[in-house]
């Protein structure tokens, strides 16, 4: 046998040996023959590097180490999904989606797994990028790391291009395993699997990640500009069957109360998984009735995650410490107790406002019960008051700010005092800690405590400081060398060619979020547009309402923003829209202009994909499903039941030569 036919041989064995195994989970031959036949192929390829297979299984193994992370920006967004918590909860979303959509919905049900979100191009078939989800906007690239778990196949079924999203996760085995490993070392311990697949993720050598045993399922599909599909469950059976792995655990449901049964059913199995699970996730699975109901600004309005009920903890409260947030809201913060809840020590949990303070009876000195609201967050739920020994003590809230001293308000229809002092030390000092941060201008290596030290030394007081900071000022600060000194003066150069929206969000404009400042800036395009536009215009962009467009106009309106704007323009940042540009549709000569399009079907003059972007640069709105909104259906080979819905309901239909016409290439 010729050396090139044994390593075919025995790469495709492997390959069928890691599927059964990482994603069927049904072993085909012991761990110790498996490693045996890897090793044998290992000798192979080094001998004969001609040969090897770009998707051989000893590529698993990790590659050389990476010298830093690049940023992904994401084709499609990855939103966030809204909360439910508890049964009353899931009845409201399944009211606001059957107010959505004409028929009755269909739910599809699948595990919430407690790991990282990521996402997954593949192309003719072959993976070529993973990316942490980041701000859902932007991610990191950490192919290196993914390529590590057996459960992604390196190779499709099928020489499809498309993207996937899905759940990297540590098993409660890989868990222990590693802890044990780092107790026996004398090192610190992973709190959870999340945060240790969170850290396997994020290293720079590969080889970590690919000895700490990852796994992933598969949620969701990004993309797919080769093939349609009518339902969530379809794209499933669709990447089940390329070769990934999905959640055997996921269940289609007639109605919210069965919805609400399989819920309460894992709040009792949960703890049976060999996995960590924080919650059930729950999606609209009509892929037309999604189309229907569409988005917020921060999620989609036909999926929720029902998250479980927290786990409750008894400790004790030893005082309570006041916080300036950016906004000038003085945030009352418990002090406990060291106690551990859901898998983390907690230290501090919030108490929100005073009148809540007054509701709950809280008083320093008392037992109390703490919980992490969603699993995140952790609050105090209630005194345990039949506990009081008569030595706790009331808390009052101050009448002057903690900071300044300026004197506390409270806004007409707020319950949180507030200090509005616009030279409070606190709110600056927040405020820039806000600008810097990942979703905004993301300065790499200006975190909190530079930022506090910077504030310290008098070197910032606005943002637009950090745009004058010199070298020698730098290297005054603690734990700052040359190097690094450097590194932060590039990283702040860098940002000002970023984009218009992420200065929006860093200013930090009340209601104002990434989303919205994302929306914002590709309507206005510049911040002069921006500065100039009333309420009545404001209201006509998609996704901004009435008082988000309030707290925009009032903002532009003051003397000191529009110095600081102009400042920061004085200092070379951008103020301009460097992402896709909209056209209005009334700018535009053409047949798509102003109309919903829908594509099914294969061309041969072009893919999906580059039918999608000619149709939007000429002003039409590209979506996947037809109804009764779709005005064009625009139909290749194979174009199935999306072409007889569209001739029922009567929608102009185009094959692919009337389509190159249409766009002027014939």
């Amino acid at each position: 046998m010729s050396k090139k036919k044994e390593i075919d041989e025995r790469t495709h064995v492997l390959q069928d040996y890691a599927y059964h195994y990482y994603v069927l989970d049904q072993p085909k031959v012991p761990d110790e023959e498996y490693d045996r036949l890897l090793r044998e192929l290992e000798e192979l390829e080094a001998a004969h590097p001609e040969h090897r297979h770009e998707d051989s299984p000893t590529g698993r193994i990790g590659g050389e180490p990476l010298d830093q992370f690049r940023k992904v920006r994401h084709d499609v967004p990855m939103m966030s999904l809204s909360n439910a918590f508890d049964a009353e909860e899931l009845r409201d979303f399944d009211r606001r989606v059957r107010d959505g959509i004409s028929g009755t919905p269909v739910y599809s049900c699948e595990l919430k797994i407690d790991g990282l979100a990521v996402t997954l191009k593949y192309e003719k078939g072959s993976f070529i990028l993973g990316a942490t989800r980041g701000d859902g906007q932007t991610g990191e690239d950490i192919t290196h790391n993914l390529r590590t778990i057996g459960s992604i196949p390196l190779k499709l079924k099928e020489p499809v291009t498309l993207e996937v999203r899905g759940e990297a996760f540590m098993p409660k085995k890989s868990f222990e395993r590693l802890n044990k490993a780092k107790a026996q070392r004398g090192e610190a311990l992973f709190a959870n699997p999340r945060n240790a697949a969170a850290g396997s993720l994020r290293q720079l050598d590969p080889k970590i990640a690919a000895d700490r045993h990852l796994d992933m399922f598969i949620y969701g599909i990004g993309s797919s500009p080769d093939k349609d599909f009518d339902s969530h469950h379809e794209a499933l059976e669709y990447v089940k069957h390329l070769g990934f792995k999905t959640n055997r655990e996921a269940a289609r449901l007639d109605s919210i109360e069965e919805v609400i049964d399989y819920c309460e059913k894992w709040v009792e199995k949960r703890a049976d998984l060999p996995y960590e699970i924080d919650g059930i996730v729950v999606k609209v699975d009509s892929i037309e009735d999604q189309q229907q109901l569409g988005f917020t600004a921060k999620s989609p309005r036909w999926a929720t995650a029902y998250k479980f009920p927290a786990e409750e903890v008894v400790t004790t409260l030893r005082t309570i410490e006041l916080s300036v947030g950016r906004t000038g809201v003085v945030t009352p913060t418990a002090i406990l107790d060291p106690v551990s809840v859901a898998g983390t020590t907690v230290q501090r949990a919030s108490l929100h406002n005073e009148d809540l303070i007054r509701e709950q009876d809280v008083k320093i000195g008392d037992r109390v019960v703490i919980k992490k609201a969603g699993d995140i967050i952790p609050k105090v739920v209630r005194v345990l008051a039949d506990e009081r020994t008569g030595d706790e003590e009331d808390f009052h809230m101050p009448t002057h700010c903690p900071e300044c001293e300026s004197e506390l308000v409270r806004l007409e229809g707020e319950v949180a005092l507030r200090c509005v002092n616009p030279k409070c030390p606190a709110q600056i000092r927040e405020g820039l800690i806000h600008f810097v941060s990942r979703n905004a201008m993301n300065i790499d290596g200006l975190g909190e405590k530079v930022i506090s030290q910077l504030f310290r030394h008098e070197l910032v007081a606005d943002v637009a400081d950090i745009y004058r900071l010199q070298r020698e000022q730098l290297l005054e600060l603690e734990r700052m060398g040359e190097k690094s000194a450097d590194n932060l003066l590039s990283a702040i150069e860098a940002t000002k060619e970023n984009s218009l929206e992420k200065l929006l969000f860093g200013l930090g404009i009340r209601f104002v979020g990434s989303k919205a400042a994302a929306t914002l800036a590709m309507h206005f395009e510049t911040m002069e547009r921006l500065q100039q536009a009333d309420v009545e215009e404001l209201t006509a962009v998609d996704e901004i309402g009435s008082k988000m467009a309030d707290a925009i106009v009032t903002y532009f309106a003051q003397e000191e923003v529009q110095e600081l704007i102009a400042e920061l323009a004085s200092l070379g940042v951008n103020m301009t829209y460097n992402g896709p540009k909209l056209q209005e549709a009334s700018d535009i000569d053409s047949v798509f202009a102003g109309k919903t399009v829908v594509l099914t079907g294969s061309m041969d003059t072009m893919t999906r994909s580059e039918a999608k972007a000619e149709i939007e640069q000429l002003g039409g709105k590209v979506t996947s499903s037809v109804t009764k909104k779709t005005d064009i259906l625009v139909a290749g080979e194979k174009a199935g039941s999306k072409l007889t819905k569209a001739e029922e309901l009567g929608i102009q239909v185009l094959d692919e030569s009337a389509f190159t016409e249409a766009l002027g290439r014939s």
